[in-house]
Formats: structure tokens, sequence, C-alpha cells
């Protein structure tokens, strides 16, 4: 793929597989009925013929152009700023809010007032998404999860599962240990704000068959895997799930996802996998800390659907205790946008199946493990073909013997019919990422 073909069609064969593709974690069995298991297979294959299409629908034919109105807000949102670049500690002054998502709604102090302003700022891949904008609020008053098939009015899950778009907020600080995967419907905004939110020390987070969901500013972490069995996975509908893996979030075939001011740690299997064909996702300004494997874009080798997989990391602070995936990609179109890299232990981006990875103006300090001070992991490759695989990084700040190992094609703003605006260096990164993770957002006070 070069960066000519970046307004590319989805070859047939493409668009065949992933209704033949089925992840091993999905419905296999459903008790000794083979009557449910037929009537839940025929409603899984359609939900995935739905989801397919929305995926297309998502689909941005021009990466390229969302790139560059990315890079055009960071300019903006840095034009004037006189702030210093100081260390990472706790900043006890006048709130500051140096990127363009932050500033666009942190420092206001009616932002309880207007919650729902939040949906101007998302940029990147994920710019269309409104989560539960067009609903109501929901107000989770009980941190319970004690019925998963029909669960109780004023749960976490009773809300995430209600057929409507909703923006749901919390009562008060609470701890949620979900007894299994939490199954999040289309049209749904979890907004941390204003409370201590944390999801551990159970089952994780589910985005299955979704369309346009935010999870904004809540903990996520020591999540464990979950045995499976019956659940509810839409308002009307109960299946048997699998055992899952125990990711902190999975993205499975949904679209136009936005990712906000997360803290997230511990997982047993990913912090965030996307697979399936989702695309229109962003990830931003989320904390990342003590992982293995971070993040996982396109789960095979084997499903070329994830070619229209289109993901924005931006922002993010990628911190203690991270050994590897950040992200680990396939398939897909990946901007990589003024994100902070300070520990890694075996690499930091990776991937296979040709992915295009644009890393534009991060900063990556590499560890003094003289084996792994290469940023880029082409995993278990064999042979040249990955010298055709467009890996770009444009004003990275490489610090203590980083480096990255580009191939394919140079960007080159000539092959555009816009502009090309360049990312703001890594050396702006540290005021860029300065606030990433959850806020402490009091009422009538900015975050």
């Amino acid at each position: 793929m070069e960066l000519a073909k970046f307004k590319m069609q989805i070859p047939v064969f493409v668009i065949a597989t992933i209704f033949m593709t089925i992840q091993a974690n999905t419905i296999e069995h459903a008790g000794n009925s083979t009557v449910k298991h037929t009537e839940h297979d025929a409603w899984f294959q359609r939900k995935l013929a739905e989801a397919y299409n929305a995926s297309l629908k998502a689909y941005h034919h021009d990466p390229h152009e969302v790139m560059n109105e990315f890079n055009h807000h960071v300019h903006r949102a840095l034009e004037g700023d006189n702030s210093t670049r100081r260390g990472l500690g706790k900043y006890k002054g006048a709130c500051l809010a140096q990127n363009p998502i932050d500033r666009c709604w942190r420092c206001k102090p009616n932002w309880a007032e207007d919650r729902k302003r939040l949906v101007r700022c998302v940029k990147g891949f994920g710019r269309r998404t409104t989560g539960g904008l067009r609903g109501a609020y929901y107000t989770v008053t009980d941190p319970s999860d004690d019925n998963v098939i029909n669960p109780k009015p004023g749960t976490l899950r009773f809300a995430v599962l209600e057929p409507r778009p909703l923006w749901i907020i919390f009562a008060r600080d609470m701890n949620i240990k979900l007894k299994a995967e939490l199954m999040i419907t289309s049209h749904k905004t979890i907004d941390g704000r204003g409370a201590q939110v944390h999801i551990a020390n159970g089952a994780g987070i589910t985005i299955q068959f979704a369309d346009n969901v935010i999870i904004h500013n809540i903990k996520i972490h020591d999540i464990k895997p979950s045995i499976g069995g019956l659940i509810r996975d839409t308002h009307d509908h109960v299946g048997i799930r699998g055992a899952d893996d125990g990711d902190g979030i999975n993205i499975f075939a949904s679209t136009n996802i936005w990712l906000d001011h997360l803290s997230m740690w511990n997982c047993k299997d990913g912090l965030i996998d996307v697979v399936k064909a989702s695309t229109a996702i962003t990830l931003s300004n989320n904390h990342f800390t003590r992982h293995d494997h971070v993040l996982l874009f396109g789960a095979s080798d084997t499903d070329p659907a994830d070619e229209i997989m289109q993901i924005s990391l931006a922002f993010n602070h990628f911190g203690k205790g991270l050994v590897q995936r950040m992200p680990r990609c396939r398939y897909g179109f990946f901007h990589v946008l003024n994100n902070d890299y300070t520990h890694w232990i075996m690499y930091a981006i990776g991937g296979t199946s040709h992915p295009t990875i644009i890393s534009q103006g991060n900063r990556f300090i590499a560890p003094n493990n003289p084996t792994a001070k290469m940023i880029t992991n082409r995993n278990n490759m064999v042979g040249d073909e990955w010298k055709k695989w467009i890996w770009r990084s444009e004003g990275d700040e490489m610090v203590n013997g980083a480096y990255f190992v580009e191939s394919g094609h140079p960007l080159d703003g000539k092959r555009f019919k816009k502009d090309f605006i360049k990312a703001k260096p890594g050396s702006y990164v540290r005021r860029l990422t300065r606030f990433s993770g959850v806020r402490k957002c009091r009422v009538g006070k900015s975050c």
C-alpha cells in the first residue's frame, strides 16, 4: 500500500471475509438446545453483517485529510502558549489545557451544567462520535452487578443496555466489580466526571456491535477473566458468552468510539483490544501503567477485514511498568500523534500484516537495556516484505538512544490535494500530555 493509494477501495474479498470469521470468544454453545444455538448463531451473523455495514460507512477514504485536520487543531491550541515545560509532577496552579481536546472543555467551571459540550471536543478518526448526546441523563446510583440477565435499575449495566441514547453519570464515588462483561450498546456516554469511578477486580468492558460510544474519566484496572455463561448483551437479547480473556476494554465490530481521560492498569490480558473491522476510533488523554500487552489493534493476521480499521492515538501517556504493544497493529491505518512514551521493556510500537503507522511528534524515552532501544517491532517477520509497509516517523523526539526503523514511502505533502500540515514536534509532548488520565472534577470548578 502506497501513500498515493490512501483513497483506497475495500476489496470484495475483504468484505466477504468478515462473514466467514468469528472470534473464539463469541458464542459457541447454547446449553443442550440445538434450537437455541441456531437462533443465536443467526442473530450473531445478522449483527455482524449490520456492524460491518456500519464500519464501511464510518471508514474515511482519505485518512490523510483526518491527520491534517488533527495536526491543524494541535497547532491552533498551542498558538500563543507561553507556558513552561516543567516536569510531570503535581500541578497546583490555574487550570491549563494545552491540547485541542482539553482546551474545548476542561477549564470551564460550568462543565457540570453543560456536560454534553464534551462531544464538540473529539478529534481524529473518532471525530463524529457523539455518544448519548441526543438522549436523557441517567444517574447510576447502585454500584452492584448482581444480575447480568435482568440488571437492576440504577446500576451501570441497566443503563448501558437501554435501547435509547443515554448520557450516563454517577451519583457518588463508586467501585464497580463486574460479575461478567459489561456489554455497552449504541449511543451511550459513560461520563465519570464529578465522581471517582473504578471498574475493578472483576470483568471488563465489551463494546460489541455498537455505534457511537464515549467512555470518559474513569479508572479501569485489575480486570480478571470471567467464565462466561448467560448474559444480556442487548436490551432484547440474552445469549451465552464464552469465557473472556480479561481485557480492560474490548471493542468488537464497532464504530465511532472515543475513549478519553481513562486511567488503566493491570488487566489480565490487554488494556484495550480493537478487533473485527472496528473503525472510526480515537483514544486520547489516557494514562497507561503496569501492564504487559497494552493495546492490540487487529486480532489476527488472517482477518483482512481489519483493512478498514482507522484509529487515532493522541496525547496519551505510556508510563511506568509497561512492556510492549503501544500499540501492536494489523492491516489498518494508525495515526500515533503527540504521545509520551516514558517507559517500555521490550518495544513500543509493533505490528504485522502491513499496517500503515504514522508516528508524529511523539517522545520516546528508551530503557537503559541496550537491546531494547528500538521503538518498532515487525513481529515475527521473515524476509524483506516489511520494507514495503508504510511506517513513518515525523518530528518524534528520541531520548536515551531510542530509534524508529522506518519503511515504505516517506510522507510527502505533494502527493495530496490539501496542504500538508506537519505535527508539532515531540518537544511539545510533555505539555500536551501533562494532564492525561482521570481528572478530579468538582462541580463548580474546572477539571
